[in-house]
């Protein structure tokens, strides 16, 4: 990723990501709903955005990446 991305709590536009990760929208939002993709934050009513840690995180290994469930919410196993 590129050292301007990686700033402490840096946010990254969805078109940022896709050049970032490689992949476009609709893969994007796939694997989302697959749990294979970082979740976006919201940054407003129809804004959103990556954190850049969530998707370096993502591409230290993309086949691997599993969204972990947030620590104060139950999950089934």
């Amino acid at each position: 990723m590129s050292v301007q991305l990686r700033g402490t709590g840096a946010i990254l536009r969805r078109g940022q990501v896709e050049r970032e990760v490689g992949l476009k929208r609709s893969t994007i939002y796939q694997r989302m709903q697959e749990g294979t993709f970082p979740r976006p934050i919201r940054l407003g009513e129809r804004a959103v955005g990556w954190r850049a840690s969530d998707i370096e995180r993502f591409l230290e290994d993309p086949a691997g990446y599993r969204v972990s469930p947030p620590a104060d919410e139950d999950c089934d196993v």
